[in-house]
């Protein structure tokens, strides 16, 4: 696993490193050096609204919007709603969210197929006024017999050499409803001896009683997916059609019925392909995603465990990192899978440079400071973040009671734990080094609170020789009278398995990490994140990155996600 191949980089004249284009750049500069299309460039981004998008799709928004950025030309929108019985307005509302929060835009209006419902059925009554297409009477089961095998023709139906007369007789009263749903369709009449089996006479309309999302119940015909998408990119004036590597078997199917149906001096369409994104640790496809969502294995699409675009958003991922991760695994032709670490490391890249840290305790333990002041507060200052100093400092409140991580203390700790054990020192994040004193325990021998002192001289920056003083722990904290509350919750990832989709014997579902998700509540947190907005994002110093969940958090009642630890745990644990 790795990134996917890519060109060697090139050098310019002066000598710096100059990146090579890929494939399907190539293709559009030699387009455009011959003056095809009058040299323009437009590309088109065609989900069908039958579920949210995934990290996969994002490849394909990335590419198809980055390429017509690169070459000034522009990228439709359009949605391929051509199968009512599982297209929803939901799905096309929150696709559009998704290709905006990405960071694109679309020329114009969002595009419809179904606004091209008229252009395309006309379009099929000159396949059959040409003698190129027929109404087929047979039952679906009865037509796949007919189709062959890769290695053997197929079976000419017996309604193949209908008269051009009957044939727009029955497609009309097909559209007029006349027929039941599956009783006739319409196919291209093409070769039923091709090798490609896409090419034995493909059905490229069916009948369908059901309410569409745009156009009601104007129509009870639909075109198939083949037939609609080829002629919308026509009809768009699309000059380069990129699409995933399955589609190559379908590449002969587009251009032939752009053979038939183009006009001389138009745009014509190119479908180019390219490698798919497969990602380790992940499920790329949408049944199974919806799967996911209809037996409530995750809350929902938005779940921050899901590949889908809104997922990873409420995770806490960022569009810069999804653009970054993009544009490293790059484009290729053939299928490889990518490891979700790179995902992750894109991520981190990206938040350690905006993220603010801040102190959070997510397993608290009490320390009384015995030798501190009561009535005593100070308030110390700490910078934002040490890679950006624009970001500035903030002031946290230090007093005699504080909050340190449960797991920061050890009663009987080995040599090299190098945090708080009893008669030993760590130094508090740009506060005092602290010395345990004495453990307090409960009747049933847990340990509920340590009593400590400090060194008033050890204060951070303050310049004395006892701040410079060196001792080998550093810990994070939270004053006990300022800590706001919070419920954290620590996602992982949704599968233990690096292909839980490619095990033939076995139900993805049986790989489903059940520690992908912990919530913990009580959690403290320094005052300063009382408003802190959601989406927001945070480096919890020493524990990782943390979003506020745009869902659930309220005021007063927050709500963080932990995006991705500070370094890959599981490079380690799968060795």
């Amino acid at each position: 696993m790795g990134t996917e191949n890519k060109d060697t980089p090139a050098r310019s004249a002066g000598g710096e490193e100059k990146k090579s284009l890929n494939f399907i750049e190539s293709i559009i500069e030699e387009d455009l050096k011959n003056n095809k299309n009058n040299s323009v460039v437009c590309t088109r981004f065609p989900p069908e609204p039958n579920g949210y998008l995934h990290i996969g799709h994002a490849k394909s928004i990335c590419l198809n919007f980055g390429l017509a950025q690169k070459y000034n030309g522009k990228t439709n929108l359009r949605f391929d709603d051509t199968n009512p019985e599982k297209e929803e307005v939901e799905y096309v509302e929150s696709i559009k969210e998704d290709v905006n929060w990405l960071g694109f835009n679309w020329e114009g209006e969002a595009r419809f197929t179904s606004d091209y419902f008229d252009q395309l059925y006309e379009w099929a009554l000159k396949l059959i006024n040409t003698g190129f297409a027929y109404v087929d009477d047979q039952a679906s089961e009865e037509i796949s017999k007919q189709k062959g095998t890769p290695t053997q023709a197929g079976t000419e139906s017996p309604y193949r050499n209908r008269s051009v007369e009957e044939n727009l007789d029955l497609f009309t009263r097909m559209k007029n409803g006349e027929f039941k749903n599956g009783e006739r369709i319409l196919r291209a009449k093409i070769d039923m001896g091709s090798p490609n089996m896409h090419m034995r006479d493909p059905i490229i309309y069916r009948i369908l009683h059901k309410e569409h999302h745009r156009s009601g119940n104007k129509w009870c015909i639909y075109p198939m997916y083949d037939f609609a998408h080829g002629q919308s990119d026509y009809i768009e004036s699309i000059t380069h059609s990129v699409c995933t590597l399955e589609f190559e078997v379908h590449r002969p199917l587009y251009d032939w019925l752009l053979n038939h149906l183009y006009t001389e001096g138009t745009i014509r369409p190119r479908q180019i392909e390219f490698a798919r994104l497969n990602l380790s640790y992940t499920i790329m496809s949408k049944r199974k995603l919806l799967e996911l969502v209809q037996k409530n294995l995750v809350s929902g699409w938005d779940d921050p465990r899901m590949p889908t675009i809104s997922g990873l958003r409420r995770r806490g991922f960022t569009p810069a990192s999804i653009r970054k991760f993009a544009d490293t695994i790059g484009v290729a032709k053939r299928d490889n899978v990518i490891d979700v670490a790179l995902l992750e490391h894109s991520l981190r890249d990206d938040l350690n440079k905006i993220a603010p840290r801040v102190m959070a305790v997510l397993n608290p333990l009490k320390i009384v400071i015995t030798n501190y002041p009561e009535d005593k507060e100070e308030w110390l200052k700490i910078e934002n973040n040490p890679e950006d100093e624009s970001m500035g400092t903030r002031e946290m409140p230090f007093s005699r009671e504080i909050f340190i991580e449960q797991d920061d203390f050890m009663e009987d700790a080995p040599k090299k734990f190098f945090r708080l054990a009893p008669d030993k020192e760590v130094r508090l994040k740009a506060a005092y080094i602290i010395k345990c004193e004495e453990v307090i325990k409960d009747d049933k021998g847990n340990i509920t609170e340590l009593r400590c002192t400090y060194d008033p001289d050890s204060k951070s920056g303050s310049g004395s020789e006892a701040s410079k003083r060196k001792v080998k722990g550093t810990l994070h904290w939270v004053s006990v009278k300022h800590a706001i509350n919070a419920e954290v919750r620590l996602y992982d990832r949704l599968f233990n398995d690096e292909d839980p989709a490619g095990h033939k014997e076995k139900d993805f579902k049986e790989f489903i990490n059940s520690d992908s998700l912990k919530v913990l509540n009580g959690c403290k947190l320094e005052p300063g994140l009382k408003d802190a907005k959601p989406e927001s994002k945070y480096q919890f110093q020493r524990l990782g990155y943390f979003c506020v969940d745009r869902g659930d958090s309220k005021p007063g009642n927050l709500v963080f996600n932990r995006t991705v630890p500070l370094r890959d745990s599981w490079s380690k644990l799968n060795k």
